[in-house]
Formats: structure tokens, C-alpha cells, sequence
């Protein structure tokens, strides 16, 4: 067997797609290498094989562990199925992984559960050692009896011993256990492993056969993960520094005996963002001055100063910014509130600086601190010897832990100081809070890249590559991108030259019927399903909205379906894919524009209508900023700010919308881009087409609105799509 054959023994199907055997052999030889590795492929061509192939060839041979994660729920199943099929081939030992949130089968929180599991292996250590000094007491006994030197008066000690044990085991069963990791520590657990490695086991299966059985099964998972060949997981296991230190620990091994395989890789930049984004509401401030209203130590009053001048800098800033009739429509979702200046700190820093009335802020936030560590260390201990019926939280903890960082990163280029505001649907009040927005997010990820032995980024949305390695924070990876290797004649993508749809241009009524025009168009002259992206919901209800009224006998549209925010997903797809002439009408920032297969004939047609810019919010203009600083002049990127936090994520979420159609190499669809800037109209600065990949925007078709149903009937009849006579322009 050459190397090469070597790489392809996990490989579980006959033969690899066209470009996976290339990709595999490019991934295994920079893996050799020690080196990180940035992977476009274009949707449906194989990626996740291709990273997870070689992968596990390096590490079952170099005694590494693979971890492969994603952010997207389908995702998820379908690495269950690529490991599934793997191990049919070849066994490897794989383990499915979920947060505890999912799989408690008691539904307590992190804190409780930590203090649950410490509690109740103590109470197992304890009776075991009561079990063993109690034999031990029955031999000296017997010793004793026979008259041996010394057993009276060494049983004599056991049986001290043994009433102190006594008298712990009485504090301990008083005390707060969990039953289910009782079971996990005292019952014989090999037939749950031996189940467990007998496949690829789910979350949902582990939880359901665990509870069956009176096991937590999530202990039990983290305790089988040693010697464990691939862990399939959520992003936040990995992207989360302390999560991430206590996983590697239940895999038994250093960051760098970790390969990562990161899938939907372009999601990292947000999903670090959010990961490291604080936040601290008025509630948490308030609870904590309750808190320490009942605490008779000498860090209270300094801790008091802190925070209660904090609480009431946030209120004093919040309520300056809004007016009477933005407080009036507040409502239950949180609302930005602009704190933060150009050139100074920011409003709510300012405002505590002045209400501040103690002997150091940095001084007594330490001690603030302290105290909530103390505080916290008590909770514990009350929870554990059961005189509370719950784990409390420090909130003087967490309080002062987000005011000491507010207060020494809050002013450093990435982090954007913010407040936001929201009306208690209880109580009717409004409330507030402060946030630290994360917006550079290779803060986060680098010390993940740099720590772990070697990652595999891949998606179909990489590029350019360049940005990508600027905002993770990865040094010189390895790079690769493979297009659709399917056949040319199957599909057909088309730039269509309606108006540039500028937010200022989508309310004219001529512009709107140049669109109700050609969405017709595009519905009734595919043979089949279609999907339509817009720039929000609110533009995908308008023509929703349009297309109904005009679903008439005589023209059928077929069945038109509005997602909306807030709406099942699942059930939407579901409802989509059953049908056989239905269009989807929904947000390209909605869920439905990526990680969703519609395989075959479930999707023929995808239209995207407009550059779907997304809002520019305070918190897209503080990333563009931050952006701006740190990457100005790279790459002859002379606006970086808004190329790498605007056009390219925007290029990527289309291009990532045009790939739910057209996923194996039988499959054939169509793919429009509705509006003149994807066109090669001179649109100056304003143009598109060029921040699409280079074989991207050679098959980019221009065409007019009113040709373009000519060009899908000919497209469709070649195929021999339509069920009958096809509809007639």
C-alpha cells in the first residue's frame, strides 16, 4: 500500500468525488507539516471527507485526537453519518458531544451541577471508605478473638474512625446529591460504554438509553472520551477559552496532541464575537447591592461604592441618550443605545469617573473581587452541605468582574463600549445594560490556532483567503479551493439587469413592478421548487405580499411560502421540500441561506434579489472601524473596514445562498443574481461581481428581465425538466 492509498483507509465509499482525492492528499501532506489549512469547496463536493479522512489517518499513526466542529444544526447529523459510515469501513472510536444544558437529565445549571458532582463523589468516596474501615474492623475483631497482640486496641482506633465517618456520611446524605451520577460512580458501566462504541451515538440516543438506566449519561460521556479517535461537537466547546481547557481535559490530552476541523468555517468570525462579547444588566447590579446589603465584612462598603456607582452611571446614561418617546416604545428585545465617543472614553465611564465617590476605583473593584470570590466560595459550601435547596450565584462577583474589565479593556482598539435597554414584560419597567463588544475576533481565535496542533477550516466561502487569515489570526496556512466540478451544461447562473436595488431605490413603484415582474417569471418557468433570498424579511413579505395577490387560475404561481423571523425552520423546509411548485420567500440573513441541503428536485431555481447588505448598525460601523485600524492598507484593500466587515461577508452569504441548489453531480438548477451591480455595467465603486472568485464571475450570464424566462425555458426543456407542456412566455 503506497502512502497515498494510506490517507484514502477511512475513506469509507468506492471512490472519492472528482477533487476529494486531491484535497485529501493536499490535507494530509500539511498535516505533516504541523500546518493549518484554509479549504473552499464549493457545496455538496465532499469537504467534510476530505478533512476528516486524512485526519484520522494522521492521528490513529502520530497518536492525535480530531475534533470536528460546526455551528449548524444539520451539519451536526451529518457528520453522525460520515462517522458512522467511516467506522463501518474501518472502526474508529468516535463520541458525539452537546453541552450539558441539553443532557441533564435533572435540568440544573452549570454552577449546581458542578457542586452536585463534587458533592456527591465525595459522599461515594466516603462510603467506600466507611465500607473498607468496616471490614477492616470485622478482621480485627476476629484477630482479637484469636487473641492476637495489638487487635484489640488497633480495632479500638477503626472504630473511632469509623464513627467520625459516621457522623460525615449523616452531613453528606443531608446534603444536596445528584442521583443519576450516584448510579454513574457506583453501578457497573461497561455495558453503557460497550454500547456507546458499538456505533456513533447521538446526544439524543446517549441521553434517552442513559435515563433508562438511572446514568447521566453526559458524566459519562466525559469520562469515555479518553483514547477516543474523533469528537464531533458545537463551536463553543472550542471557541470558549474555558470550556475549551476543561474539554481537552476530559479528552486526557495537551491542545497540541488536537487536530480541528472547523466546517462552515466562515461562521468563526461571528461566533468568536459573540464568545467573547460581556455583558452586565441593571438586575445583575441591582441584585448585587441587595447582596451585599446583608454582608458584615470590611470589603462591602468599598465594594458597595463600585458598583452601586456603576449601576447608577449606566441609568444616568441611558436615560440622557433616549428620548421620551424612544423610552415610550421600548419594547422586550434589547435596544442599542450609542455610549461611545470618538475620541474619549465612553459615556458611562465618564459618567462613573464623576458619580464615584470612593478611595480608588481600581483599589476597592479588586476588593469588590475578593469579596465575591469569598461570597461565592460560601454558596458553595452552603449547597454542598445542603442548607440551601439551590447553587447561588456571586452576582458581587460577577459584577465586579465585568466593571475591572470595562475598565481596563474598554478603551482598547477592538472593544466598543455599549448600553442597551429593554421593557420587563412583568413589571412594565424599563431596564438597562452595559456591553463590551467584541469586535475583532482573532483575540479570540489565535491562541486556539496557535495551541492546538494543526486546523482544517473549510466551507464553501473561504475566500478571499487573505481576509480570512487576517481576522482569525492564522499564520500562513496552507490554502486550496475546488469550484464545482459538476458538469457545465447542468447549470446556468445568470446576473439579471433590474435596477441597482439601493435602499433608497426599493420603494419606487416602477423599480417594485420590475421585480414582481421578473420573480413571476422565475417561479413559473421553473419546473419545480424555488428558492428567493432577499435583503430582509421585511422585502421578502413585500413581494410575498405582491406575488399573492397576483396568483391567479389562469398563471398558477403554485404554492408561496413566507419565512418569517421567529418561525420553525425545520418545519418550513419540511413543508418546502414535501411540495412540487412551491416558492420559499425568505432573508438571505435568515437560517435558511446556508448549512440547509435541498438536494435534487426539492430546490431547482435559487434567485438572490438585491445585494443584501446587511443593516448598518452602531455594531457593523464599530467593526468596520475597528477593521479599518487594523488592516488599513493590506492586500490593496483601500477601504478595509468595509471590505472585510461588509461587501465580503455579504459576498459570502450570496455565494453560500446560490449553493442550496445543485448538489451532486446528476443535479441540475438554476442560479440568478437580480441586481445590475452583479452585472459588468459600470457601476464604479458600487460594482459586485468583482469580489465574487474568478471562475465565479466567468459563468456569470448577463441577462435582461424580460429574457431571462426565454433563457430558463431553453435551460429546462434541455433537460427535459417540465411535467407536460412547459408554461409559454
Amino acid at each position: 500500500m503506497t502512502a497515498a492509498d494510506d490517507d484514502l483507509r477511512f475513506f469509507p465509499y468506492e471512490t472519492p468525488y472528482p477533487n476529494q482525492r486531491e484535497a485529501i492528499d493536499r490535507i494530509a501532506n500539511s498535516l505533516g507539516q504541523a500546518r493549518d489549512v484554509l479549504f473552499e469547496g464549493a457545496p455538496g463536493t465532499g469537504k467534510t471527507l476530505s478533512a476528516l479522512v486524512p485526519a484520522l489517518a494522521y492521528a490513529r499513526d502520530n497518536d492525535k485526537t480530531v475534533v470536528i466542529t460546526t455551528n449548524v444544526h444539520q451539519q451536526m447529523r451529518q457528520f453522525v453519518d460520515d462517522a458512522r459510515a467511516i467506522t463501518r469501513t474501518k472502526p474508529i472510536r468516535a463520541v458525539v458531544f452537546k453541552g450539558k444544558a441539553e443532557m441533564c437529565h435533572i435540568d440544573v445549571g452549570y454552577q449546581e451541577c458542578q457542586t452536585l458532582r463534587d458533592t456527591t463523589r465525595e459522599l461515594v468516596d466516603t462510603e467506600t471508605d466507611h465500607e473498607e474501615l468496616a471490614a477492616r474492623q470485622e478482621e480485627l475483631l476476629e484477630a482479637s478473638q484469636d487473641g492476637e497482640a495489638g487487635a484489640a486496641e488497633a480495632r479500638s482506633a477503626v472504630m473511632d474512625e469509623l464513627d467520625d465517618l459516621e457522623d460525615e456520611l449523616d452531613e453528606l446524605q443531608d446534603g444536596n446529591v445528584c442521583d443519576y451520577y450516584y448510579n454513574n460512580l457506583t453501578a457497573d458501566t461497561d455495558e453503557f460504554f460497550g454500547w456507546l462504541f458499538e456505533d456513533v451515538r447521538t446526544p439524543e440516543e446517549i441521553y434517552e438509553y442513559a435515563d433508562q438506566q438511572n446514568l447521566c449519561g453526559y458524566e459519562l460521556l466525559k469520562e469515555g472520551m479518553e483514547d477516543i479517535d474523533l469528537v464531533v461537537c458545537n463551536y463553543h466547546h472550542l471557541l470558549d477559552p474555558m470550556i475549551r481547557e476543561q474539554f481537552f481535559r476530559w479528552l486526557d490530552c495537551d491542545a497540541s496532541d488536537v487536530i480541528t476541523v472547523f466546517d462552515e468555517a466562515h461562521n468563526i468570525e461571528g461566533a468568536a464575537r459573540d464568545h467573547a462579547t460581556k455583558t452586565l444588566t441593571e438586575n445583575t447590579l441591582d441584585s448585587a447591592l441587595e447582596e451585599l446589603a446583608g454582608v458584615e465584612d470590611s470589603r462591602a462598603e468599598p465594594a458597595r461604592n463600585v458598583i452601586e456607582a456603576f449601576r447608577d452611571a449606566l441609568i444616568v446614561t441611558y436615560e440622557d441618550e433616549l428620548s421620551e418617546y424612544e423610552r415610550d416604545n421600548v419594547d422586550e428585545h434589547w435596544e442599542d443605545v450609542s455610549v461611545a465617543n470618538p475620541d474619549a472614553r465612553d459615556e458611562i465611564t465618564l459618567a462613573f469617573l464623576r458619580l464615584y465617590e470612593g478611595r480608588g476605583i481600581d483599589t476597592e473593584t479588586e476588593l469588590a473581587v475578593q469579596l465575591g470570590r469569598t461570597l461565592d466560595e460560601e454558596y458553595e459550601r452552603a449547597y454542598k452541605e445542603g442548607e440551601a435547596t439551590s447553587r447561588a450565584e456571586c452576582q458581587t462577583l460577577q459584577a465586579a468582574q465585568f466593571i475591572s474589565t470595562w475598565m481596563s479593556e474598554g478603551g482598547e482598539l477592538g472593544q466598543h463600549p455599549m448600553a442597551g435597554v429593554r421593557r420587563n414584560d412583568q413589571t412594565d419597567e424599563v431596564y438597562g445594560r452595559a456591553e463590551l463588544y467584541t469586535c475583532i475576533p482573532r483575540e479570540v481565535t489565535r491562541d486556539l490556532f496557535d495551541d492546538v496542533y494543526a486546523s482544517v477550516l473549510m466551507s464553501a466561502t473561504l475566500r478571499p483567503f487573505e481576509v480570512t487569515e487576517d481576522v482569525l489570526g492564522l499564520d500562513s496556512p496552507a490554502t486550496m479551493a475546488y469550484g464545482l466540478a459538476y458538469p457545465e451544461e447542468n447549470r446556468r447562473t445568470y446576473a439579471a439587469e433590474v435596477p441597482a436595488l439601493f435602499s433608497s431605490e426599493r420603494d419606487d413603484p416602477e423599480t417594485q413592478e420590475t421585480i414582481t415582474n421578473l420573480l413571476r417569471d422565475v417561479i413559473r418557468f421553473t419546473p419545480g421548487n424555488t428558492l428567493l433570498f432577499f435583503p430582509s424579511y421585511s422585502e421578502a413579505e413585500r413581494y410575498h405580499g405582491r406575488l399573492s395577490v397576483e396568483n391567479r387560475a389562469d398563471e398558477p404561481l403554485g404554492t408561496l411560502i413566507l419565512d418569517e423571523s421567529g418561525k420553525s425552520t425545520e418545519d418550513l423546509r419540511q413543508r418546502f421540500v414535501a411540495s412540487d411548485d412551491a416558492a420559499l420567500f425568505t432573508s438571505l440573513w435568515g437560517t435558511l441561506a446556508e448549512g440547509v441541503s435541498f438536494d435534487g428536485d426539492q430546490a431547482r431555481t435559487v434567485a438572490v434579489i438585491g445585494v443584501p447588505y446587511p443593516q448598518l448598525s452602531e455594531r457593523m460601523e464599530a467593526v468596520q472601524d475597528a477593521y479599518e485600524r487594523a488592516y488599513k492598507g493590506k492586500h490593496q484593500k483601500r477601504d478595509a473596514g468595509w471590505a472585510y466587515a461588509v461587501e465580503i461577508p455579504t459576498i459570502r452569504k450570496t455565494r453560500q445562498a446560490l449553493g442550496r441548489v445543485i448538489r451532486s453531480p446528476e443535479d441540475f438548477g438554476v442560479r440568478i443574481l437580480a441586481d445590475k451591480r452583479y452585472t459588468n455595467a459600470d457601476m464604479g465603486k458600487y460594482s459586485v461581481r468583482r469580489s465574487f472568485p474568478v471562475e465565479e464571475r466567468e459563468e456569470l450570464v448577463d441577462i435582461t428581465p424580460e429574457k431571462l424566462k426565454f433563457a430558463m425555458l431553453n435551460f429546462y426543456t434541455d433537460h427535459d425538466a417540465y411535467d407536460g407542456a412547459p408554461p409559454e412566455p
